[in-house]
């Protein structure tokens, strides 16, 4: 990147971001100016960075913000392509218990995927992973909530059904949601835009 393209950013070269629980944060870029790794200097995954990263809890480790405080949903969505639709999201849970069947089975329904339950996410489409991903996510105890382009492979009325999913759940938890896309989104009120 440019000299120009680096300061011009609300992140990079910053002396402090600060992102606060209960908000609502887009980040915006073009492709390949890091949205993706601004994501994953705060999940802990990528340490390739000057400065640091402080979060208001302390905890052990890394790995146990990501058990209790943060939740990814990441580009390539990291699925199992061998397991079924289900057991993607069973996987998840089973180590959280923080859904009930009937509760995974309402988020499968509402995102149109009830059909596909019991299929191999391999014979998925991209939108269908996307949503999978998306589910799974919420099936954990987050602060907050990582959404690396997560609408890149969905129609206008796809993207509507997540929203009201992702602002009933973040409601609920209180939690703050950081999302990553090259544009503004629609159907989304967010409380600050940040241009990479």
């Amino acid at each position: 990147m440019s000299e120009a393209e680096l300061s011009a950013s609300d992140i990079y070269l910053q002396k402090e971001v600060v992102f606060e629980k209960g908000k609502k944060y887009l980040i915006k870029a073009n492709s390949g100016h890091g949205k993706s790794s601004v994501l994953n200097f705060i999940y802990g995954s990528n340490h390739n960075y000057t400065g640091e990263v402080v979060y208001s809890k302390k905890e052990d480790s890394v790995f146990s913000l990501r058990q209790t405080e943060i939740s990814y949903v990441f580009q390539d969505f990291k699925l199992f392509p061998s397991l079924t639709l289900f057991e993607n999201i069973q996987l998840k849970n089973k180590l959280t218990h923080h859904k009930s069947t009937e509760q995974i089975d309402a988020l499968i329904k509402k995102m149109q995927l009830t059909h596909r339950r019991d299929s191999l996410v391999e014979t998925l489409s991209l939108g269908q992973r996307q949503r999978v991903a998306i589910i799974r996510a919420l099936c954990q105890p987050f602060n907050f909530l990582l959404l690396d382009e997560p609408f890149s492979h969905l129609d206008s009325s796809n993207i509507k059904i997540i929203v009201d999913v992702l602002i009933k759940e973040l409601e609920e938890r209180q939690a703050s949601v950081i999302i990553t896309a090259l544009d503004d989104l629609p159907f989304f009120e967010f409380d600050k835009t940040i241009n990479l």
